[in-house]
């Protein structure tokens, strides 16, 4: 396992938020992806398109904060207790299927492991104690 990482889900406020991290805990954002920076992201209603896809702040040395606005519009509804992921960096396809396929027995799967636009093979789900994960291999490039 590479890293462990905390992920967060915000409803249209995660630019607010990590301006205040960012602010808190010093640093530069080592990715920020809006929606309209996908490759549908044109499609979007436009009060979604300027909304985080993705952002990631380092808070230490082998820590990294990341999150997403989490929009009702795209499906997502927040409710205490689902607004954390704990995020898994794996050194392989096969470690991150290994625990994928582990952690999920018996829980529900947001999204199964696949390969995705970000150049990551990547999946998410609420293990059977109602913990929420995602596995992820970056591929390298």
């Amino acid at each position: 396992m590479l890293n462990v990482n905390p992920y967060l889900n915000f409803d249209g406020n995660t630019e607010e938020a990590f301006n205040f991290y960012k602010s808190v805990f010093g640093g530069e954002f080592t990715s920020l992806v809006r929606f309209k920076d996908m490759s549908e992201g044109d499609k979007m209603p436009p009060e979604t398109q300027n909304k985080i896809m993705h952002v990631s702040l380092p808070i230490g040395k082998d820590t990294i904060l990341m999150a997403t606005d989490a929009l009702e519009s795209l499906g997502h509804k927040l409710n205490a207790g689902n607004n954390f992921y704990i995020y898994l960096e794996t050194e392989s396809k096969k470690e991150a299927d290994r625990i994928f396929n582990s952690l999920s027995v018996g829980g529900k799967v947001e999204m199964p492991m696949q390969d995705q636009f970000w150049g990551a093979y990547y999946g998410a789900f609420a293990d059977k104690f109602g913990v929420q994960w995602m596995v992820s291999h970056t591929y390298k490039k």
